[in-house]
């Protein structure tokens, strides 16, 4: 790897001589930095780094809490022929050696590469010019190139298929041959070791005449590859299975024709079976890598093609309509939806009554009924009824698509454990080839074993030993388990999060909208004159002159009741205290007490009683007096959400400190702290205090601090927060400032995504054991440690077919969370 990377990296938001001077002197403070210069007039940052030390995104970190931004270009590129960790460091130690490419993430399992780079600094042909050196095929750029995906796949299966075929049929006719004792050649190496006095021998020629053409077509890929690694002098697992593979042949031919070594150096049938064995690996590799990722195709499988768009007429009655690509699609276009189809854009619904599907965005298996005036996802599935819809978000900017670009972006994200992997990936090559070197020679020359025994092990250790499992260990995991956790609604945008999820310490909740559903709705109806329904047409019939939340609570009240509201005139807003109006030449008032006294209304003893009692509930209490008279009054309440007290509860008992932050009064605050059991409430307070509570809580870093928050006022807090947890149902940035997203909104999916953490991280560390043991057990006894006690030995076959089995038994690993289920889940079904 590039060790020192000299970088030019375009800054935006320097704007005078002391922010140049506040970036260079917190990049000289950084360990890894050697030079850096912030160059105002050309807004770039020129810096020189140690790249083993500092990551590009630690340099936007710091250039982001400096209130600058960096700017790159970004693209995903996909490559075809990487299969093992070796290759995908390959490709990221090369490619960063080209001047203007700033970091590259190359994925395993998803075969793939994410580069950040400078556009006018290098192509897309330079690109392909490394990629092709290193031995791989550059098929396109992601969005950009057509890329059937399924066929190359296919291909590739068929190829590997037909390999491990040919190979495997001819070394049961080697083996066949071999213990046959048939030798129809006798005659012929007679005549040649007249001709040329070789002692070659006739099984041995056979052989070679059997095995030459199956020997090359198996092995090509990998000889091709090792070959590769050599010329960038690059120690790569190719490199060693081709020095397995090469020794065990040319040893045979050696001892075919009698060239140093004599006729017992047979490996016709090794050296054939090898390569077929390691092809059986990456078959079945092959395989369940694509099962890894089926849930970001699934995804993407839920994004119809087409849509049928529709015009109306003054009436909403449809007057045309026609089949149209979801390309072609412009906002406020109307489009019909019919049952079993897919919604195409996120809308409104204009006309039309139905269920409608949304598992697929929230996780939540019961189907949601649909009206005028709700909102609709693309993706989700309507299913009984027709709808009309009027697109309010399309292509790019769909919920669905948003979940996609989450999820894809976390599944290439790297927790901080597989730096550990990579460590030790980065040695494991030249250790083993030290290993086999050491242990030839102790056999051979000082403990006086034959030399046919001393090159098995040499060859089994070159093969038995691989890096690859070790490689997949995270990547595998981290992808299966984002997104499993994206069918639960649940999306964790990095690997950091990933990994940190689980370790928390506290979690700090705003109230409104994450413990609270968020809207006030009507809860107590006291009425002193007449029925309960006159009491909400009055006071929602001056109500739905305002735009207050609790003006809208109200008028929802009188539509459940399909309360019929009269026209108000004379409407006024009294600021802090409530509303004025005339209603059939009545002076209508709604609102606070302060109001009624105001206007000089008379309060009997027990309205004022009433009141108190309900004010202590920590309810927001209406009275309505027509002219001068009280003629009832509301109190209406925002609810908690159904799963908040179990939510709470479930952190408890994983030791979890718990916090409510609030701006609301503090009888309010405690009410609902209260009741849903939190250990800590902070009330009234500023968005900025969350922020500083936030700090003060994480204590100079000994405590690890999740906050969930739904609102721009909780934006701070989210960034500051180890883990930002933000509630799906709640505004744009806030989502934006979140390092999870919850779709639904819902409280369990907080815990559950702690859950998922834990679970994913335990089976990252479970590959990494199962990974290491392989290599720890297999190598000792391919390097012979048996033989002196029970002449036990390990072929170089069954060498290879060990190594293969490390590898598929990591992945396999990885697939079982494909079917976990978080416990609050479970517990909950």
């Amino acid at each position: 790897m590039v060790k020192h990377k000299r970088m030019d990296l375009p800054i935006e938001g320097m704007h005078c001589a002391s922010c140049v001077l506040s970036v260079n002197k917190t990049f000289g403070k950084v360990e890894g930095v050697e030079e850096v210069d912030a160059d105002l007039a050309a807004n770039k940052l020129h810096i020189t780094v140690d790249t083993k030390k500092i990551s590009y995104e630690e340099m936007e970190r710091l250039v982001k809490n400096l209130g600058f931004e960096l700017h790159s270009d970004e693209m995903t590129i996909r490559i075809q022929g990487m299969h093992c960790a070796s290759c995908t460091m390959n490709v990221e130690n090369f490619l960063i050696r080209l001047d203007g490419i700033f970091d590259v993430k190359a994925d395993l399992t998803a075969q793939n590469a994410k580069i950040r780079y400078d556009s006018s600094k290098v192509t897309l042909d330079e690109i392909e010019e490394v990629i092709k050196s290193l031995g791989f095929e550059l098929l396109g750029v992601e969005g950009q190139t057509e890329i059937d995906e399924e066929a190359i796949y296919q291909q590739d299966l068929k190829d590997k298929r037909n390999r491990i075929i040919v190979g495997l049929f001819f070394s049961a006719i080697l083996m066949i041959l071999m213990f046959s004792g048939w030798d129809p050649l006798m005659g012929l190496t007679h005549s040649l070791h007249q001709l040329t006095g070789l002692h070659v021998s006739s099984m041995g020629l056979l052989s070679l005449i059997v095995s030459i053409a199956p020997f090359l077509y198996v092995s090509l890929p990998i000889l091709k590859a090792g070959i590769n690694g050599l010329m960038h002098k690059n120690l790569n697992m190719d490199v060693m299975y081709s020095m397995g593979i090469l020794v065990a042949y040319i040893s045979s031919l050696f001892g075919t024709f009698g060239i140093v070594l004599d006729h017992t150096f047979m490996f016709y049938d090794s050296a054939v079976m090898l390569p077929s064995f390691l092809m059986i690996g990456r078959y079945l590799e092959a395989r369940a890598k694509k099962r890894t990722s089926d849930s970001i195709k699934e995804l993407i499988g839920l994004q119809p093609t087409v849509a049928t768009a529709i015009e109306v007429d003054e009436n909403g009655d449809v007057t045309s309509q026609k089949e149209v690509s979801i390309s072609d699609i412009v906002l406020d276009d109307l489009l019909l939806v019919k049952p079993g189809e897919k919604i195409p854009v996120d809308g409104d619904v204009i006309g039309g009554e139905s269920y409608v599907d949304e598992s697929m965005i929230n996780g939540e298996p019961i189907p949601k009924v649909k009206k005028d005036g709700e909102e609709v996802f693309a993706g989700t599935i309507n299913q009984d009824g027709v709808l009309h819809i009027k697109a309010k978000k399309i292509g790019k900017e769909t919920v669905l698509s948003n979940i996609i670009r989450l999820v894809e972006k976390a599944q290439s994200s790297r927790p901080p454990v597989q730096k550990f992997a990579n460590t030790i990936v980065s040695y494991f090559i030249p250790v083993i080839l030290t290993i086999a070197i050491v242990v030839f020679s102790i056999w051979y020359f000082i403990l006086g074993e034959s030399l046919l025994f001393s090159l098995t092990c040499l060859i089994s250790i070159l093969v038995v030993a691989c890096p690859c499992a070790l490689g997949l260990a995270t990547p595998t995991a981290v992808t299966v388990g984002v997104g499993r956790a994206a069918e639960f609604g649940i999306l964790i945008k990095n690997g950091d999060t990933l990994e940190n999820a689980g370790q928390i310490d506290v979690a700090a909740f705003d109230k409104t909208g994450t413990i609270t559903e968020g809207k006030p709705e009507v809860d107590d109806i006291i009425t002193y004159h007449g029925p309960e329904e006159e009491l909400i047409r009055l006071a929602a019939s001056v109500e739905q002159n305002s735009t207050h939340p609790i003006a809208k609570a109200i008028v929802n009240k009188a539509k459940e009741l399909n309360l019929d509201l009269n026209q108000t005139s004379d409407f006024e807003n009294v600021t802090g205290k409530g509303l004025k109006a005339e209603l059939d030449s009545k002076e209508v008032l709604a609102g606070n007490l302060a109001l009624m006294q105001s206007f000089d209304v008379e309060v009997s003893k027990e309205a004022v009683d009433r009141y108190h009692e309900l004010e202590r509930l920590s309810k927001t209490i209406i009275f309505l007096a027509e002219d001068k008279h009280v003629k009832g009054l509301l109190s209406l309440s925002d609810k908690i959400k159904a799963n908040s007290k179990r939510a709470i509860e479930e952190l408890h008992k994983m030791d979890v400190e718990t916090y409510m932050l609030t701006g609301d009064n503090e009888s309010t605050a405690l009410t609902v702290a209260r009741e849903v059991g939190i250990d800590n409430v902070e009330a009234q307070i500023l968005p900025e205090n969350k922020l500083d509570i936030v700090k003060r809580t994480q204590a100079n870093n000994t405590k690890k601090v999740l906050f969930v928050g739904d609102g721009i006022n909780d934006a701070p807090a989210l960034t500051q927060a180890d883990i930002g947890v933000a509630m799906g149902n709640g505004t744009d940035i806030a989502m934006e400032s979140g390092d999870i997203v919850i779709m639904e909104g819902d409280l369990e999916n907080v815990v559950a995504a702690v859950q998922f953490s834990k679970k994913v991280m335990r089976r990252i560390k479970e590959n990494i054991f199962w990974a290491f043991a392989y290599n720890t057990i297999l190598i000792p006894i391919a390097a012979g440690v048996l033989y002196p006690a029970f002449g036990i030995t390990f072929e170089p076959a069954l060498a290879g077919l060990a190594m293969a089995m490390s590898s598929v038994t990591v992945i396999t690993l990885s697939l079982m969370l494909k079917r976990y289920v978080p416990e609050i889940k479970r517990v909950k079904n």
